[in-house]
Order: structure tokens, then C-alpha cells, then sequence
């Protein structure tokens, strides 16, 4: 049977939706969509009336693709004073092989007593796990054994980061299966077999936001947050030709480039101003200003990379909408040097980076049902054989979990 997975990530700029199936182990897109934000501010909900707006918009527009309602969801929630730690628990295991509970048992005894009073539980990903303290295994599952290891990162966030976008969607009845955070859905995305032994950067270029983020082993270790991204390039540009935000952001991803060294000097670009001049705007011209403020912004998140490790970088990814921008390549190389690449998502219909963190939700929620050794869809067999359009007005469920990881520790 094909498992039907889908994710929401609320950003500053736009709210997107990815609806995927897994079917004989290939993750397939079946939806995706994009909306302007409205009542968001850098990835927090400022207004829960006009966000539910925003995200029903996103919901129609996906549900007329599918052709069915979408009653679940995995969310993303704003990584801001997100804490992650180290964790260890034994647990021991109940039958004659190693199940998902008993996983979850060793999940339990790592992280009680270790959430900190400010913040709330998001998610354990594990490292590894030993079976009577002797096989290193990455998913026990089915496996024989008296006690079962585990070594694992939690995360953990401030309550208000999660209460406040689980609220704004079950207020809609969208039911929450799970929780996750940005740095941990973009690694999902873009890593690599030879990522996993190593240390690295990942940097999401957001709109309002540049979130810089330390892995070790592709699992987040810190994370930091510059205050600026792609709407303070649309802002000055906006500032000195007169136009308005959303022109200035057209031309930016449709003319601009972030490094000059392919720029035309004879290319030029109409456009109208507020007071309904038309002007003419040269590539170099507006290259010179994007350049300038992504230099910027990529000054900052150097610093904060020295400040997260002094150890050796052995990869950066870059993601999020503004890594879209032409040739950024190079102005990334100026700056930050070796080892960089702009994220690729590989996933067909969905190779724009602002949908890394909602495909990458999708990924790590798979990941973690394979860890488990379950098997899970957000429909059921009927729901794929009966759900033919979309039903504002169907019944919804009302009996949703914060924060559940597949029976995590919430409600507990």
C-alpha cells in the first residue's frame, strides 16, 4: 500500500504545502504549493487570523490538486532559542525482538528529567544504538536482545514557538502528527552518504531570516540566527528606484544577479515606479545593489560560523529562497571559501529551494518511521479510494496531539 505523507512550512515570505506518496521505497511528489504570507514575521504567527487565511489559501490550492481534503499535517516551527542535546537511555526490550515501543522506551528514559522549564520537547534523533551493550546498529528493529542502547540528540524550543503554530492549524481542523524544526528538515533534503562522518555548515537564506546551522554527522548540533534576509535586498532596491516591495522582488529573482562578473552592462529592465514613472534599470546597476547586501548578510553568517565551532568545515550548504538568485555561487566563494555548494533538491516538481524544509519534513518523518520499523500514512485505505475532491465541510478529527512523535512522551 502507497503511504500518503504531507508537511506545512510557514515562512516570513510564503506559506508552502508538500504532499508526497511512498511507494516500493521512492518518495513521489503529489502536490505542492506556494502562497504569500500574511501575519507571519520571521517565522513566528504575529496574526492567527490573517496566517489561518494564508494557510486555508495554501490548503485549497493543494486539496484542487489532489483532489481530496487534507485533515494532517506535519509542521515546521521557527527555530528561534531551538536548544539541542545530547541524550542516552536504556530501555529493556519487552518481546523476543527489538520494536518500535521499545525504541521509544529508551527515547523515554534519555530525556526525563532533561527538558529544560522554558522549553518544550520537539524531537529525538538518534545517533545510534547498542543491543546488550555490544552491536553499534542504526535501526535495531526485529532484532533479538535483553537491553537496548541508545544514544540520541534532542531538541527542544520555547513553548510559545510551538503552541503557536499547532493552535493556528488544529483552529482549522487540521490535525498535528508531528513536529519538526528547519535545521533538521533541510539536512534531510540535501545530505549525502559522505556527509555523515563529517562536520558542516548549513545556511537556510530565508526572507526575513538567515538560519546557521552546525552538524555533525547530519545531526544539528547549534544553531544561530541572523537577523536579515532576501526582503532586505527587496527593500533597498525598493528604496532607491521608487518601486513597490513586490516589483522590486520581481526583478530581483527574474534580472538580478548576486555577483558581477557575468552582468551585461547593455541589459536593462522597465519598470513602473509607485508614482507611475517608468524607468529603465540597468542588470549591473541592480546586480551591484543585490551583491552589496548579500554581501552583507554572508559577512554576518561568517562570523557566526566562527562562533559555533572552530573545528574544520568540511561542507556548507546553502538553501531557502534566496539561494535561488543567480550566481550567488561566486559571491559564496569570495566570502566563505571552500566547500560550498547551493542546495539541489532532487525530488521532480518540487526543485525550488524554498521547499526544502517542507519536502525535508516529509524525509525525516519517513526516517523516523523506519527507525521504528512502522508503517504509517496520514490516509487510509479508504480515504485513497473513496476522497475524490475536496470537502471543506467533511467531518475533522478533533483528537490531535501536540508535539506527538508517533507517541512521544506529549500526552503522557
Amino acid at each position: 500500500m502507497k503511504q500518503v505523507y504531507s508537511s506545512i512550512d510557514l515562512g516570513s515570505d510564503t506559506v508552502k504545502i508538500v504532499v508526497c506518496e511512498l511507494y516500493k521505497g521512492k518518495l513521489n511528489l503529489l502536490a505542492a504549493a506556494s502562497v504569500p504570507s500574511h501575519g507571519i514575521k520571521k517565522g513566528l504567527i504575529t496574526d492567527p487570523i490573517a496566517a489561518k487565511e494564508c494557510i486555508t489559501s495554501a490548503l485549497d490550492k493543494v486539496e484542487g490538486m489532489l483532489g481530496f481534503k487534507i485533515e494532517k499535517l506535519l509542521a515546521v516551527i521557527p527555530s528561534y532559542f531551538t536548544e539541542y542535546s545530547l541524550i542516552k537511555g536504556e530501555a529493556k526490550i519487552e518481546g523476543d525482538v527489538i520494536t518500535g515501543q521499545d525504541i521509544m522506551n529508551t527515547y523515554k528514559d534519555g530525556v526525563r528529567g532533561k527538558i529544560p522549564q522554558s522549553q518544550e520537547f520537539v524531537t529525538v534523533l538518534p545517533i545510534d544504538f547498542k543491543i546488550n551493550d555490544r552491536s553499534v546498529l542504526k535501526t535495531p528493529s526485529g532484532f533479538p536482545g535483553e537491553k537496548l542502547f541508545a544514544r540520541a540528540i534532542m531538541a527542544t524550543a520555547p513553548k510559545k514557538n510551538i503552541y503557536s503554530v499547532v493552535t493556528v492549524l488544529e483552529d482549522l481542523g487540521i490535525e498535528v502528527t508531528d513536529i519538526t524544526l528547519g535545521p533538521i528538515s533541510n539536512i534531510f533534503t540535501y545530505k549525502t552518504k559522505d556527509m555523515y562522518e563529517n562536520v558542516g555548515i548549513g545556511i537556510d537564506m530565508g526572507s526575513e531570516t538567515t538560519t546557521v546551522t552546525l552538524y555533525n554527522r547530519c545531526l544539528p548540533v547549534k544553531s544561530s540566527i541572523v537577523q536579515k534576509g532576501g526582503r532586505d535586498i527587496d527593500q533597498r532596491i525598493a528604496k532607491i528606484f521608487g518601486l513597490s516591495l513586490d516589483d522590486a522582488k520581481r526583478i530581483k529573482e527574474t534580472f538580478a544577479l548576486a555577483y558581477k562578473k557575468n552582468c551585461s552592462q547593455n541589459s536593462f529592465i522597465e519598470v513602473e515606479t509607485k508614482n507611475k514613472e517608468k524607468i529603465k534599470i540597468s542588470q549591473l546597476e541592480l546586480t551591484e545593489i543585490v551583491m552589496e547586501e548579500l554581501f552583507e548578510i554572508l559577512t554576518l553568517v561568517k562570523k557566526d560560523i566562527n562562533l559555533l565551532t572552530n573545528r574544520q568545515i568540511q561542507y556548507i550548504i546553502v538553501s531557502g529562497g534566496a539561494s535561488e538568485i543567480r550566481d550567488l555561487e561566486y559571491l559564496l566563494n569570495d566570502v566563505l571559501h571552500n566547500h560550498i555548494k547551493i542546495g539541489n533538491i532532487k525530488t521532480m516538481g518540487v526543485r525550488h529551494n524554498k521547499y526544502s524544509v517542507a519536502l525535508g519534513s516529509i524525509l525525516y518523518f519517513v526516517d523516523v518511521l523506519k527507525t521504528e520499523g512502522s508503517d504509517y500514512s496520514m490516509l487510509d485505505k479508504n480515504d485513497m479510494e473513496s476522497l475524490s475532491s475536496p470537502d471543506r465541510n467533511s467531518n475533522i478529527s478533533g483528537d490531535s496531539m501536540l508535539g506527538k512523535v508517533f507517541g512521544y512522551f506529549f500526552g503522557e
